[in-house]
């Protein structure tokens, strides 16, 4: 069956086409994405900004024609953190389904993770170290999720984000270190609540997927342009993620639109994206993660021709 899912996320508009069959394997055909910085000021005014919603519809027109081009027989769009929060996140979701034509559906926190986990782990081979923890930064949530070949045993999503954190914490360009520290402080004290020290502690490795994973391991191979295939299954040390962190705090936002392997408009969000990442590693006490392309959108894809047969 041929798919195509759009993940409306706090940050990115995302577009991922492609033909699954039935024994859940999946080829892509056409995978895309946006900055669109929908969950802009959410935190903040409880609302999504009229000039947010203009972005993310300028880019669905797009995707809706890609949609058509490929032939797609199953449509669906899920809708996240910044549409949950949101007190006109009802309204977007239905202008998402009547103008687009995707069978549109805000999810909680808890799917999102279920789903999460199932593109990320999909094609894990079999011995792969278990238990594993998926951690997906978004915008406005993070999610946790520890599973191992049975499935999901943990997780939890976070009102702890990209975009949020920016936005409560890094006034000054760049960062002051009491910004950062401060930053790290509450996303460090929002994982130790939110995940069990047990759970933490018997965890063997992590698979971290979304845009600041997959931009770290592109700024650490300094990839341009952007390689996917180098990206996915990229092994990220804790300590270069550490580093990276230090040297993009130190830059402006001018000067971090120009650092190889980034794409210009996730400069504003990557000192606390890759802020959340450290602070997961560092909780799990885990020294690397291996960065995964296959995430929500593949898990999206896999459970939408489930529903379909």
């Amino acid at each position: 069956m041929r798919v195509a899912v759009v993940d409306l996320g706090t940050n990115s508009t995302r577009l991922l086409v492609a033909d699954v069959d039935g024994a859940g394997a999946i080829s892509e055909l056409d995978r895309r994405t946006e900055v669109t910085r929908l969950g802009q000021g959410v935190d903040a005014t409880g609302a999504l900004a009229p000039e947010a919603v203009e972005r993310v519809a300028a880019v669905l027109r797009g995707f809706r024609a890609a949609i058509d081009e490929h032939g797609a027989e199953r449509t669906v769009a899920v809708l996240t953190s910044a549409v949950r929060d949101a007190s006109n996140g009802a309204g977007f979701t239905r202008r998402v389904r009547d103008e687009f034509g995707l069978d549109a559906r805000t999810i909680g926190g808890d799917e999102e993770a279920r789903l999460t986990f199932r593109g990320a782990t999909a094609e894990r081979p079999a011995g792969a170290p278990a238990p594993v923890v998926v951690i997906d930064i978004g915008g406005g949530s993070t999610e946790y999720v520890v599973g191992d070949a049975s499935g999901v045993r943990f997780h939890t999503s976070t009102q702890s984000g990209a975009v949020r954190q920016s936005e409560r914490h890094l006034r000054s360009d760049p960062p002051t270190p009491a910004e950062l520290a401060a930053l790290r402080g509450e996303v460090r004290a929002i994982i130790e609540r939110a995940v069990p020290a047990e759970v933490r502690a018997r965890t063997r490795a992590a698979i971290a997927v979304a845009g600041t994973a997959t931009s770290l391991a592109a700024i650490d191979q300094k990839l341009e342009p952007y390689d996917p295939d180098r990206v996915h299954g990229y092994v990220l040390p804790l300590e270069r993620a550490a580093a990276h962190l230090d040297a993009l705090a130190r830059l402006t936002d001018s000067e971090r639109r120009r650092v190889p392997g980034l794409l210009p408009a996730r400069a504003p969000t990557i000192v606390a994206g890759a802020a959340h990442l450290v602070e997961a590693l560092e909780a799990f006490s885990l020294d690397s993660g291996e960065v995964s392309e296959h995430d929500i959108l593949r898990g999206a894809a896999l459970e939408a021709v489930h529903r379909a047969t």
